[in-house]
Order: C-alpha cells, then sequence, then structure tokens
C-alpha cells in the first residue's frame, strides 16, 4: 500500500511557504503520488463574504475574536477536506497556512492520528528579498482598494500580529527548517518513518524553473560604437526589437519582468510590460552589467590602441581579469547569483520568469545552469534578437535559444 503523509507548511507571512506548497505537490505529483495542497489563505478569500473584507489587518488580530473564529473554521474545513482526501484517493495533503502556534500544530495532528504529519517550516533572513517580497504582495487583488502604500502598512501589521503569538517548530516529532531564500535545510528532526521523505529533501533545497526567459537587451548607441558598460539608451532599431519581443510574448502570462538598473533593460522591459495584463518591472542591482573601471564607456580599438596591457592582459584570461577599478567576471558571479536567488524567492512557483539582462550578467546567469567551465562563460552566444527558454526540474532539463519570430505554444 502507498504511504500516507500529511505535509504542514510553517512559517510568518511571506516566507516563501506558498511557493514551496506548489514546488512540492507538483514535484510529487510528477512521481504518481496523488498530492493536493490545501491553502487557508484562499479558502479564506472565497469564504470572506460571510465576513466582507478579510484582508484588513484588524481581521487577524488575536485579539479580534470574530476573526479568530473564523479563521478557525476555514482551518477546520481545509483539515476536514484533507482528511477526506487522504481516506479516499489521496497519498499527500500539503496543509499551506501559516500554522504559528504549538496548538494550530497540535490540532494538525490530532486530526490525522493515523497518518504522520512532517512539519516544514520556512524562513528568511534576508532582509532585501523579504522586502522585495512584501512589495509584491501589496500587488494582490485583495489589497486592489488600498494604495500601495496602505497596502504595505496593512501587510506589515498582519505580520506584526501573527509574529505576536508564533512559536517556532520545537516539540513536534518531524520537522524540517528551511532556509526558502537560500534553498538549504537548517535542522531537521524526524522520528518515525515518513514516506517520500529522501525525495522531500531533494525537493526542498533543488531550485525548480517552470519557465525562465534570458532575454538580452535591444541595441543601444554604445552597441553601435563598440563601446563598453555605460548607460546608453535604446536606437530605433533596439526599440523596435523591444516592441517585436513585446508582440512575442503578448499572448503569454508574464507576471513580473526582472532588470537591471540601466536603463536598455528597462526600456525593452517597459515594451514588454505594455502588452502584458499587470506586469510588475523589478530593477536588481545585482545584474547590472560588468562595470569596466577605467574603460568604462571606451571602445575596444579604444582600449586595444591606448591600453594594449589591458587589451593583452585580458585576451589572455578573460574571465578571471578585473578591469582597474571595476570589475571581471569572476568578481561579479557573486551579486549575479545573489540576483538569481532573489528571482527565484520572489516568483511564484507555477509563474513564468523573465530577466532582461545584459551580455555579460546574462553570460553568467545561464553558466549557473548549464554547468560551463569558467573558461567557456565570456564566449557564450548572447544574441539581441533570440532568447534563451529555461525549464528545470527533478526530472528534465531544457535550454532552447529561440528567435522573436517565432510563434509560442
Amino acid at each position: 500500500m502507498r504511504g500516507k503523509l500529511v505535509i504542514a507548511m510553517v512559517g510568518l507571512p511571506a516566507r516563501g511557504k506558498s511557493t514551496m506548497a506548489k514546488k512540492l505537490s507538483r514535484t510529487l505529483e510528477l512521481d504518481g503520488v496523488k498530492t493536493r495542497i490545501f491553502n487557508n489563505g484562499e479558502l479564506r478569500r472565497r469564504m470572506s463574504q460571510e465576513l466582507g473584507n478579510t484582508s484588513h489587518a484588524t481581521f487577524f488580530s488575536p485579539d479580534n475574536p470574530e476573526g479568530v473564529a473564523f479563521r478557525e473554521k476555514i482551518a477546520a474545513t481545509n483539515l476536514e477536506s484533507a482528511r477526506q482526501f487522504l481516506s479516499d484517493i489521496g497519498d499527500v495533503a500539503i496543509m499551506d497556512a501559516s500554522n504559528v502556534t504549538q496548538k494550530r500544530r497540535r490540532i494538525i495532528q490530532e486530526t490525522f492520528p493515523a497518518f504522520p504529519v512532517l512539519f516544514v517550516e520556512c524562513m528568511n533572513a534576508d532582509d532585501e528579498a523579504l522586502e522585495a517580497n512584501l512589495e509584491r504582495k501589496t500587488d494582490l487583488k485583495e489589497f486592489s482598494h488600498y494604495t500601495k502604500e496602505e497596502a504595505l502598512a496593512s501587510f506589515l501589521k498582519r505580520i506584526h500580529y501573527y509574529e505576536s503569538i508564533y512559536e517556532p517548530l520545537t516539540l513536534e516529532p518531524n520537522r524540517i527548517l528551511v532556509d526558502s531564500f537560500e534553498s538549504c535545510i537548517l535542522q531537521e528532526k524526524v522520528t518515525c518513518q515518513v514516506p517520500y521523505y529522501d525525495r522531500i529533501r531533494d525537493i526542498l533545497t533543488t531550485r525548480v524553473v517552470r519557465n525562465l526567459f534570458l532575454v538580452r537587451h535591444g541595441e543601444t548607441y554604445f552597441n553601435l560604437e563598440d563601446r563598453i558598460g555605460g548607460n546608453s539608451e535604446l536606437t530605433e532599431k533596439g526599440m523596435d526589437q523591444a516592441k517585436t519581443l513585446a508582440e512575442h510574448f503578448a499572448t503569454l502570462r508574464i507576471p513580473i519582468i526582472f532588470t537591471s538598473n540601466h536603463k536598455r533593460t528597462l526600456q525593452t522591459a517597459e515594451a514588454i510590460s505594455e502588452r502584458q495584463d499587470h506586469c510588475s518591472i523589478i530593477a536588481l542591482p545585482e545584474f547590472n552589467e560588468i562595470h569596466g573601471g577605467i574603460c568604462e564607456g571606451m571602445t575596444y580599438t579604444e582600449i586595444r590602441d591606448k591600453m594594449p596591457e589591458i587589451s593583452r592582459a585580458r585576451a589572455l584570461n578573460k574571465y578571471h581579469y578585473v578591469y582597474p577599478g571595476g570589475e571581471g567576471y569572476k568578481t561579479m558571479e557573486e551579486r549575479v547569483h545573489r540576483g538569481l536567488k532573489k528571482v527565484f524567492y520572489l516568483n511564484n512557483y507555477d509563474e513564468n520568469i523573465m530577466i532582461v539582462g545584459h551580455r555579460a550578467v546574462n553570460r553568467m546567469i545561464l553558466s549557473k545552469f548549464l554547468s560551463r567551465q569558467e573558461e567557456e562563460i565570456p564566449f557564450i552566444y548572447m544574441p539581441q534578437d533570440r532568447y534563451y527558454h529555461i525549464q528545470i526540474d527533478p526530472h528534465k532539463r531544457i535550454f532552447e535559444l529561440i528567435p522573436y519570430s517565432s510563434t509560442l505554444t
């Protein structure tokens, strides 16, 4: 008989619980394990007509008896649905909620006396990523009647209420503490046989990419003059490339586009965003192009003629060479990979991801997935009329170089 299991997510809001739950569910489903997510937030929004608007912060106050009673009703409804699912065809039920008190977690265990319960606690100690995730939460439909500032203040107050009653995992017999930003297990304890446990650990620590579209910005004035770095704008041809790209993706939902802080990536992203329904642009400094130091803004011919020693030294080892007063591929590796971690943390598991970046930065990003040798990275092909499509899950890896003129399916 196939093993039955309850996975209960734990953690404060905006710590990546739902993304982790979706990743667990989809991968286990691909393994042939019948899995279903029972999300308290989604059920609350469906049932909210009983109390009206439940997005306001005071609804989540532990001193609001009406809100407490309604949230308990939601939790009990989902627990009963999960119990029926496991009693019938289900193998794994994932309880996606904050579950921040020991009392709530005891109720979960008591609801499933015949099945093991594995608690997965998500945390994030990276303040920048958390702040960006909170900003993104303000775009949720339930906050549409607020200004962005009001929505953020309301959500922060909601988190404060959860923090006031938060009890980390300590007594639960089966528990895993996960850093959802770093995708690593910090602590774990298992006191009985937990079905699929090895697979679950692998899923928690593996970065899964549903659809990542890695795009280079359109042609710039610096490109025409063969200059490095700078903050040049797009040429007329570059704007046409951006518009062509926008039409190419017009039928595919892109909820977020990640860019650098430079004009050329922002201009490209803005053109794509205009053809999307409610698409956010998030600029990350980690994706800024390699800085040329004293050579910033110069042409390669000028560097070769005026600073031949730099040209020769860089040609000998392009990956490790660092421009005087600037960067090299190797020295920007850490920041680019940190930017990627932010992208995965801020992206919901079932959404498409787009990064509009630069030639050197995109080479670094692509090398993370392709496992290219260091000496090969500075020569990865990165055109301005095509993009890379990447899919990675525990069952397959796909890397495609696609022209803008092709049709998306």
